[in-house]
Formats: structure tokens, sequence, C-alpha cells
């Protein structure tokens, strides 16, 4: 009987059930906890110590978790419904697939750059302005696209993640990551910043490598595709309509809002519910201007809307496995189990130590600035004894939790683009884990240089 692998939300539940039995082995643990003067509470170094009357949590807490991570996450769930929405808005104008014909026309012949150039503005994006959630919108067209070349969904979608991913490892002005890891480890904002932006030349170079080799065999080969039996939206042969002035209209304030959008996230701090209301005035302007009427304008993004509700659900049962974690209080016996031991070895080991630890407890804890807060107070006096810098040290944060991004299927983001783009989650990992391999031996190999040139 050939063995049938289960569908992504049946992958999650697995896991929150691993999760559950590992909080009833592991046990209960805390560090103390104090407010910085910038108002943030971090962690004791050296002042952990077990909880004696652990609590185990009931097998009812698989049930009772979700629908509390579903409120917990419920920020990022409802931006992706309004996504979905106002994107069937745009689409239904039909100035996205006018958009694609003209690129379609432009790069036909050479889908490579393109596809380089698209990864380079992920990657930038992230590495500044620490966007993440924010590309949830470009799934759906740069998944029409790639397949309009003759790609598949794990193209665009490979383009859009590692591009991301590699982005917030390197994290040139990441304020959501970098910023907060050198305020809690007492370093200056931003410095280190040219190590940094050397490194991310070969990470991106052995990124797009991965991708690209993988497009090319698909277009050689279309029953390579790891997405081969997965219902893909049809594009050959398909003509496109012309562009015309309403068309011009939908996309200009398109464009007008995402450049509010990194506006807004640089200059106002906006996050979710800010996206999620220039996305919803998008609709509703983009209905107007392309003719949809109010009615129709209304129906289409209710479609829209109700197609995200399997990404939506994606979403909720990935917050699931952390939450569990948190209840049960194992979270920091984690963060201490893994850390100790680096404080026993060589700088060298040591630094590559921390960086796969860091890269370990980003399945327990996805959330940049909060692996921050619980780690960094850790790994930057584990640093000082083991002779490594408090630079490396943040060096090591920042690769262990932005290229683990790209894998873990407790990232909410994540787990959101590969639902929006219909991608089974074991597909990606069969495509993605040989490149994390490679990454992560590069930077290990970047982290020993740092400790021995005397990074800081």
């Amino acid at each position: 009987m050939k063995f049938k692998v289960p569908h992504t939300l049946a992958l999650l539940f697995f896991l929150m059930v691993a999760a559950l039995i590992l909080t009833w082995i592991v046990p209960s643990g805390h560090f103390e906890t104090f407010e910085n003067e910038a108002g943030r509470e971090v962690v004791v170094p050296n002042s952990f110590d077990t909880i004696p009357d652990k609590e185990y949590l009931p097998v009812t807490s698989l049930f009772t978790v979700v629908p509390r991570a579903f409120a917990d996450a419920q920020g990022i769930i409802f931006f992706v419904l309004i996504i979905g929405g106002s994107l069937a808005v745009i689409r239904q104008t039909g100035a996205i697939d006018a958009l694609l014909g003209k690129i379609l026309n432009t790069f036909g012949n050479q889908p490579g750059p393109l596809l380089f150039l698209m990864m380079i503005a992920f990657a930038a994006a992230s590495a500044t302005l620490g966007m993440a959630e924010e590309y949830i919108p470009f799934a759906i067209i740069l998944v029409s696209l790639c397949i309009a070349l003759n790609l598949d969904a794990i193209t665009a979608i490979g383009t859009m993640v590692v591009g991301y991913g590699i982005g917030y490892g390197v994290a040139v002005l990441n304020p959501f990551t970098l910023l907060i890891a050198q305020d809690i480890a007492e370093l200056t904002p931003t410095s280190g910043m040219w190590y940094r932006l050397i490194l991310a030349v070969p990470l991106l170079v052995v990124g797009f490598h991965h991708v690209w080799s993988y497009a090319k065999r698909v277009q050689k080969d279309p029953e390579s595709s790891l997405m081969k039996g997965i219902e893909q939206d049809e594009h050959e042969n398909m003509s496109y309509p012309a562009m015309d002035t309403k068309k011009i209209l939908v996309l200009g304030i398109t464009l007008i809002a995402l450049v509010l959008v990194i506006i807004g996230i640089w200059l106002w701090h906006w996050y979710i519910i800010e996206l999620g209301a220039i996305f919803f005035a998008l609709a509703i302007i983009a209905g107007i201007i392309g003719g949809l009427g109010v009615n129709d304008t209304a129906s289409v993004f209710s479609k829209g809307a109700a197609e995200l509700t399997g990404t939506a659900l994606l979403i909720g049962l990935a917050r699931s496995i952390a939450l569990l974690m948190e209840d049960a209080q194992i979270l920091h016996t984690v963060v201490n189990g893994l850390a100790t031991p680096l404080s026993y070895a060589g700088a060298e080991i040591a630094a590559v130590g921390m960086l796969f630890v860091q890269s370990i407890l980003n399945f327990f804890i996805p959330s940049g600035s909060g692996q921050a807060f619980v780690t960094m107070p850790l790994m930057a006096p584990i640093g000082d004894i083991v002779g490594v810098s408090r630079q490396v040290a943040v060096l090591c944060y920042q690769l262990g939790d932005g290229l683990m991004n790209m894998i873990v299927p407790t990232n909410a983001v994540l787990m959101g683009i590969l639902g929006l783009a219909n991608i089974p989650y074991e597909r990606w990992f069969r495509f993605i884990y040989p490149l994390m391999i490679k990454l992560l031996v590069i930077c290990a190999v970047a982290i020993a240089i740092a400790v021995w040139i005397g990074y800081s």
C-alpha cells in the first residue's frame, strides 16, 4: 500500500500532539525577568530555576488551545482574509492579468533575471524594514506569473520565501530583530553592518541558484515538478486583457497603497491593523474605479476572503504548538538546556553552537522579537564567558531566526503563504531542506571567521 502524506493541517495537528507529549516530559522552569530602560521585559542570566509543582496539561488541551490560538493570531488571520478579498477585487477588474500579459511580453524568454530581481527585492525589504506578513498579498500574483512562464508554484514561493528568509537573516536594519537584539546586547544600533552586507552576497547567490536550478528542471520536464498531482491554475494559451485607462488607474492606486504601507511601517510603525485597513480601502476604491459597482465588489471580496479560510486554519494551528509549550512553561527549560553546554566549548565551536541553538529555538519561538527577548540576555553573557563577541552572538541569533523562517511549520507567515499557493508542507520541505543545509554550512563558516577576525 502506497503511503500517502497527510494534509498540512493533519501534519500540524500531529506536531501539536508531539508538543503536548513534550510538555509531559520536559520539566517546567523559568528565568527571572526584569524591565529594562526601554520598558522591555528581558531575562536575567543564570537565574533559571525549575518549577517544583509541575502542572501537566490534560489531553483536552489539544482542543481547547485551538480557539485560543486563533484568538491569539487573530491579527494575521484577519489580515490574510482581507488580503484575499482585496486581491480578488483587483483581479476581477482585469488589472493584474493585463499586467501579467505585459510582463510576459517583456520577460517571457528570460524569466531568470525577473526572478532574481524579485528575490533581491524581497530580501532588501526584509533586511531593512523587517517585512514578512506584508508579502502575503504577493503570493497569488507571483504564483500566477510563474505558472504563466511554464514554471510552478514552488518556484514562485521559493523566490519569495528564500529572499525573505535571507533578508531576515542578514538583517541590515531590521527593527524587529536586529535593533532589538543589539539593544539587549548593549551594542550600537546597526553596528557591524559591513559584515552582514558581505555575507548577504553568497547567501543570495546560493539561494537563487537553488531556486533557479529547480525552475529550469521544471521548465524542461514539467513532470519533475514537486507540485505534480496538485491542482494549479491553468495559464497555457491564456489570452490576457489589453491594458486600458481603468486598469492603469487600478494598478496605480495599488502601487500607491504598497508605497504607503512601506512608508507607514518605516515612519509610523504601522502593523497588521493599519495594513489591513489600507488593503480594505484599496478593495473599495479598486472596485469603484474598475467599474465593478457596489454589489459586485462586495460579492467578489467575500469570495476572495472565503477562499483563504484554509490558510487561516493553518495559521491558527501553527500558533497552537507554541501556545501549548507556553502553557506548560517549558520554553525557558528548552532554552536553558540548549544554551548551557555552549559555556563549556571553545570560542569558534561555541559560536557555531549558538547558531544551531537559535535555529532549533525558532521552531519553539517563531517570533523574531520574542526570540530576541528570551535568548539574547542568555547568549550575550555566554559569549562573554567563552570569548565570543556580543556582535557575533547577535549575528548567530539573526541567522538562526531568519533562515529557519523558511522551513519551520510553526511560522505562521510561512504556513499562510504556502496555504495561499496551495503548496502542501511536505512538498515544500522536500524543496527547501537541501538549501537549508547549504545555507547553514555557509553561515557556520562565516560565524567561525567572524570570531577569528574579532568581529564586533
